[in-house]
């Protein structure tokens, strides 16, 4: 599969989730603008993990990214452990799906 057409789909599947986790959970900002926040995060790291190259394991290189794309957001909402937590995961899990499924 190609690599960006696996990013868009990470990037979904993991926006939608994030999305709903925010929906969901229990934070008192339930606004579009959060939940539009969350799943555009979520998004961009699909995309950037499936697509980014460094010389080591694909998950470790999606990790970085999806810690790099979360801090920003997690300082700026003094959310440190849940977002940089579902960043590290998300881009691992993408990542490993790249090194599975990409070509």
């Amino acid at each position: 599969m190609n690599r960006l057409l696996l990013g868009i789909l990470c990037g979904i599947l993991f926006g939608a989730v994030d999305a709903s986790m925010v929906v969901f959970g229990k934070s008192p900002d339930k606004s579009g603008t959060v939940i539009l926040e969350a799943f555009f995060s979520r998004f961009a790291l699909g995309i950037l993990a499936a697509n980014v190259t460094f010389r080591l394991h694909p998950a470790l290189s999606g990790a970085i990214v999806g810690l790099l794309i979360s801090l920003p957001e997690a300082i700026a909402m003094k959310s440190y452990a849940g977002i940089l937590g579902t960043g590290l995961v998300f881009g691992a899990l993408t990542g490993l799906a790249v090194k599975l499924l990409a070509t």
